[in-house]
């Protein structure tokens, strides 16, 4: 008698989706393949601390196989995604191919221009490390240009930071800029006076963080007037150089002499859900995202999953889940379940998704805290938002290393990487 051959799942993209779909088939009786284009699992909510030099990249990344060492029906590929054979079930990757029973597809997202894809040289977005190491350059690059610049309107523009998007990744970047120039670099510079840099929030909607509540909206404002940070809303960029922005409010357009711009706005999903679209016929909704049936599916081929950022899943409660890390997390666990249910033989519920809560940070001793109808704000909502985030990282060895990192940059108001790497501009 021959045995049955192992039910194959591959999952696409090691992200939180993806890592936490395949941790959870550590005991299922299929054979895993786990393909990403990086080596990589990266901690994304922490990546804007890599970006103004609180964190080094080592700290907030993990080797995917390393993570996914002692799991003995899991192997992983660095590779690249380039089509889908739905009708034969495989993927064709850059230098080959992989079969397929079931797929997750967890690919995620990058930002989105509104049509101005050109823009992304100028004002770079933060989803990788590649991102985060950049815009660390351009910031402290900025203060040392400006020092050393003698015309007092060029210095007015290096010290000029304009960051598009006011949502959690916007506000944590225009907080720790704000100490930056207040508390980090206050000593380092001769003929320049940090804290004279002028940072701007631009937000299109009518307030900042427009997914919290608007109690916690206007903490978060207050918190940021108080780190020198001026915040713009029902403000959006109509033109951006590498002199400035342009930038309309109402029926006024004002033109901002900046050098640095950073981009917070907006995200797409990855353009794998487009390919995925033409092969199967499924519906793309604005962002680019798939919309999925209630058990995450593509509707019309329950062999294929989609979940995290490239997934639009509004069955629960009409609107879209957010594209967060708890979701994402909870549609890998889901997923996984829902896996192991299908082989033996038995049938799938829904996915449901518990809201934990929404949390950001605007700096030392600053957050704001949404928990159902709970609200904090300041120093507790701090300490809970370095708690859970501590405790989200995968591995052991990040969490002691960023725990001892954020206990020394407290102590001393230090950013310890702070360092200008990549091309010399």
């Amino acid at each position: 008698m021959s045995m049955a051959a192992p039910h194959r799942v591959v999952i696409v993209g090691a992200g939180f989706g993806g890592l936490y779909a395949a941790q959870a088939l550590k005991r299922a009786a299929v054979e895993l393949t786990v393909i990403d284009r990086r080596n990589y699992h990266l901690f994304q909510p922490l990546l804007y601390q890599v970006a103004t030099g609180g964190l080094s990249p080592g700290e907030i990344a993990s080797p995917v196989r390393h993570v996914l060492s002692r799991q003995g029906n899991a192997r992983v590929w660095l590779a690249e995604v380039r089509d889908i054979d739905v009708e034969n079930r495989r993927l064709l990757l850059d230098a080959g191919e992989a079969p397929y029973d079931t797929l997750v597809l967890a690919a995620g997202s990058h930002y989105n221009y509104f049509g101005h894809d050109q823009w992304s040289a100028l004002a770079p977005g933060l989803k990788s490390i590649e991102d985060a190491t950049e815009i660390r350059s351009r910031i402290l690059t900025a203060f040392e240009s400006a020092e050393r610049q003698p015309d007092a309107e060029a210095r007015r523009a290096w010290l000029t930071f304009v960051i598009v998007g006011g949502g959690p990744t916007g506000v944590e970047l225009a907080g720790a800029l704000g100490e930056i120039a207040r508390d980090t670099l206050r000593h380092d510079f001769r003929s320049i006076n940090p804290a004279d840099a002028r940072i701007l929030l631009m937000e299109g909607s009518p307030r900042i963080l427009p997914t919290f509540p608007p109690d916690l909206s206007a903490s978060a404002e207050r918190a940021l007037a108080h780190l020198g940070v001026e915040t713009h809303t029902g403000a959006t960029v109509v033109d951006l150089n590498s002199g400035g922005v342009s930038v309309r409010s109402g029926d006024h357009v004002e033109r901002i002499a900046a050098r640095t711009v950073l981009w917070a706005a907006g995200v797409e999903a990855s353009g794998l859900g487009k390919k995925l679209s033409e092969r199967t016929g499924a519906t793309l909704d604005r962002g680019g995202r798939l919309i999925v049936a209630p058990d995450l599916t593509v509707p019309g081929h329950s062999e294929i999953f989609v979940i995290g950022d490239l997934a639009s899943f509004s069955h629960q409660t009409g609107q879209p889940l957010p594209g967060l890390a708890p979701v994402a997390m909870a549609e890998g666990r889901y997923v996984a379940r829902a896996i192991q249910t299908r082989l033996r033989g038995e049938p799938v519920a829904p996915f449901h998704y518990f809201d934990k809560g929404n949390l950001a940070t605007i700096g030392r001793n600053s957050a704001v805290a949404e928990f159902g109808r709970l609200h904090i704000s300041g120093f507790f909502a701090w300490i809970v938002w370095l708690f859970v985030h501590l405790m989200y990282l995968v591995e052991f060895d990040n969490r002691l290393l960023v725990l001892i990192q954020w206990m020394y940059n407290y102590i001393t108001r230090n950013r310890g990487a702070r360092l200008i790497t990549g091309p010399k501009a």
